[in-house]
């Protein structure tokens, strides 16, 4: 029976903001599943790969993250089916950044294995400031501290941390923070064999500073072993037969043998201490300190050879060598602290050596196929663009068919250069044929030139930013002459956190204008203080009616029932004293709890009085919302209600909210009547997208993973953010989670 995928992501408020190379790893692992060093994606996880019918990829040219939003009622199918979305961070150059594109290199300087001298590699300051190294550490040399990982860097790459969930029962290594430059180095590895359980430890190493083994011990997994995975772990059967040391063994041994402020040092060591159920804060992994662009890592076997002059992993041998491995990450890291990050970028050029080396890889296979139906065979002749590796290249490598599918007229935008269609409706018909035959495409819908402008786009995001500003703001009273306004302040502000409140003195009698930070307390005081009696006076509790708010009950509407929403509730009321592990706690009871999330100010970092809780099930966030509303918490009643936008949504209306309407002002109102009119043609073109995208997705097989991406804009005239939206299509026709 074919195995079901599915796919989670926890994108909650500040999680729910991706970077290109965050999207790279997806799609690679995606594509590629553990094969060329593609590793599950740090961000979200997807369960069977090897099972996923195909990938498939739409990418809405030149749109944003304010367009779907601004349309958000014409793209009904879009917000109805993919329950997970992140706001996506705007390239220059989007299909670059998506799965790299490179410039012309000449395959006879590389492929012979020449290694370039650092004038050729490095020729400006600029170059080398563009070097992801150079980005992350600065050009100067610094000590160890300036280079192991920080706890929001350990998190972000499955790291056990403690307090997370995932660490319960985990031991710590009872080391404290208190490193310093001079603090002593130690690598690690594991080899690790498949149980019932999962990845289980059944070989450990541990060396010193000099390169001295400390630890070599054979381990015996707690669970049945399903595979040795011999040819990688060098483990059989027959050697752990005799092997009487269990991992709460190495646990104890490890903690007595690390002083209080030891580094590990390892590559990829979070797979190593997850094994381990092992808890160390001061690390050093060097398959981040290498650091490379679009989430891609360098193996610890072409490290070794092209930093140190070693050859490890041999194929002549029986798997991995941990001491060997912990030993080689140990050196790297050495190496990077001792000459620091400019020599490093400036005499080694490891990106020119990894390409050399794929482009004599490819070179070797002939049969390698060309993506089909973009007018790649017109290159032919011309160098290949191979500056840097991507998995697009790994895909023909493999014997596979990446179809790449768009519009003609689209600059450098790398996906089509000839004469492939002329239309959307043209592109969706070749779609409907091809895609089946593709284990991945990319398909590309563009609006046309005519609605990419930078006035339109500004135009655009003052109304949405305007729009949003009135569904944010209510208007009560009225209340009588000296009222106490503490008292309303402290009522509505059970309600959410409040942005500004105003007293209105254009009326007979005073109200009062509030303006929330989140949709959702806006809409809670609405609910719940409109014929209240409040600082003495019974109120009305109202939006003002304007032309942006007469289809606001639609959209408040619409939202409570989008997917991404669904068994998601908001929470308000709390005490600002309250940390995530105090809610933690106080909301442990509740049926089906999975997630979480307590929004903070993103400029002060303090907390909101609200938060989010997602749940598994949709009936137990209905059996919550009925349980939290009027129950008290530490002497605060809380109030709750549906979430209106618990994702990447809230992070954007904040971020709308303290913009103060600068952006692109004076172009917008000297074409309100041209965006007046485009506008108009824009929400049925909005319609026929999302019908094109219907169509297509109702066409994929199930197990398919489709990901349709705003790439947003990134140009001299303006910025604005993306946005994804992703799924795995099951039997039902809408995305498994």
């Amino acid at each position: 029976q074919e195995k079901s995928c599915r796919l989670s992501a926890a994108l909650l408020g500040e999680d729910s903001e991706i970077s290109h190379d965050q999207l790279f790893e997806l799609l690679k692992y995606a594509a590629l599943g553990k094969c060329h060093d593609a590793a599950q994606p740090s961000w979200c996880r997807i369960y069977h790969q090897s099972h996923l019918a195909g990938v498939v990829v739409v990418v809405l040219h030149e749109m944003s993250q304010l367009h779907f939003y601004r349309f958000y009622l014409q793209f009904k199918h879009l917000r109805k089916v993919f329950r997970h979305r992140f706001t996506l961070t705007p390239s220059a150059n989007f299909p670059v950044s998506l799965y790299g594109e490179g410039t012309n290199l000449k395959p006879e300087n590389t492929a012979q294995g020449l290694t370039p001298t650092s004038s050729e590699c490095i020729t400006k300051n600029s170059d080398l400031q563009r070097d992801p190294i150079i980005r992350r550490y600065g050009e100067k040399k610094q000590g160890l501290t300036s280079y192991t990982l920080t706890l929001e860097e350990q998190k972000r790459n499955d790291y056990p941390v403690e307090g997370s969930p995932g660490c319960k029962g985990y031991i710590n290594t009872e080391c404290d923070e208190q490193r310093t430059d001079s603090s002593p180095l130690f690598g690690l590895d594991c080899e690790m064999c498949l149980t019932a359980k999962g990845n289980e430890v059944t070989r450990v190493s541990l060396v010193d500073a000099r390169g001295r083994c400390l630890l070599n011990e054979l381990v015996k997994p707690e669970s049945a072993v399903l595979n040795y995975r011999t040819r990688f772990s060098g483990i059989t059967k027959k050697m752990l037969l005799p092997v009487k040391t269990r991992l709460s063994d190495i646990q104890t041994r490890l903690k007595k043998m690390l002083p209080h402020d030891a580094v590990l040092v390892g590559h990829s060591l979070n797979s190593d201490l997850q094994a381990l159920e092992m808890i160390h804060p001061s690390v050093i992994d060097t398959s981040l300190l290498f650091a490379r662009s679009e989430g891609r890592r360098f193996k610890l076997k072409f490290l070794a050879k092209a930093v140190l002059g070693k050859e490890i992993q041999c194929e002549q041998k029986l798997g991995h060598d941990p001491t060997e491995d912990a030993r080689a990450a140990l050196e790297l890291a050495q190496f990077f602290i001792e000459q620091g990050p400019t020599k490093v970028v400036a005499e080694l050029n490891l990106e020119m050596l990894l390409t050399a080396e794929k482009l004599a890889e490819i070179s070797q296979n002939k049969a390698a196929l060309q993506p089909q139906g973009c007018g790649f065979q017109e290159q032919l002749n011309e160098p290949p663009r191979l500056s840097k590796p991507c998995f697009l290249d790994c895909l023909q490598v493999t014997g596979q068919k990446p179809l790449l599918l768009g519009r003609q007229g689209l600059d450098s935008s790398g996906l089509c250069q000839s004469n492939l269609s002329t239309s959307n409706k043209q592109i969706l018909q070749r779609a409907l044929e091809d895609v089946p035959l593709s284990k991945f495409s990319i398909i590309q819908f563009t609006l046309g030139p005519e609605y990419i402008a930078s006035h339109l786009h500004a135009g655009l995001y003052e109304k949405v930013r305007s729009k949003l500003t009135d569904m944010l703001t209510i208007y009560a009273g009225p209340f009588e002459e000296n009222f106490c306004m503490k008292s309303v302040k402290k009522e509505f502000g059970r309600c959410g956190p409040i942005q500004s409140l105003t007293v209105v003195t254009e009326t007979f009698q005073p109200y009062v204008c509030i303006q929330y930070e989140v949709l959702e307390a806006a809409q809670l005081a609405v609910e719940s203080l409109n014929g209240a009696e409040v600082a003495g006076s019974c109120i009305k509790v109202q939006r003002a009616v304007t032309a942006a708010t007469l289809d606001c009950n639609v959209l408040i509407k619409e939202l409570e029932l989008d997917v991404e929403n669904e068994g998601v509730i908001y929470v308000a009321g709390l005490k600002k004293s309250l940390t995530e592990t105090d809610l933690q706690e106080e909301f442990s009871h509740l049926k089906d709890l999975e997630t979480l999330f307590l929004p903070k100010d993103l400029q002060s970092g303090k907390h909101r009085n609200c938060c989010f809780l997602k749940f598994q099930k949709s009936q137990s966030a209905v059996d919550a919302l009925e349980a939290i509303n009027g129950w008290t918490m530490k002497g605060s009643e809380l109030r709750s209600r549906n979430a209106l936008a618990s994702g990447h949504l809230w992070r954007w209306i904040w971020q709308m909210n303290h913009s103060n309407g600068k952006q692109g002002n004076h172009i917008f109102y000297e074409k309100m009547e041209q965006l007046s009119d485009s506008e108009q043609d824009l929400r049925k073109k909005m319609k026929k997208l999302d019908h094109c995208i219907k169509k297509l997705y109702r066409s994929l097989q199930n197990n398919t993973l489709c990901v349709v991406l705003f790439p947003g804009v990134n140009s001299t005239h303006g910025s604005q953010s993306g946005l994804g939206l992703m799924g795995i299509k099951d039997d039902e026709g809408r995305s498994a989670c």
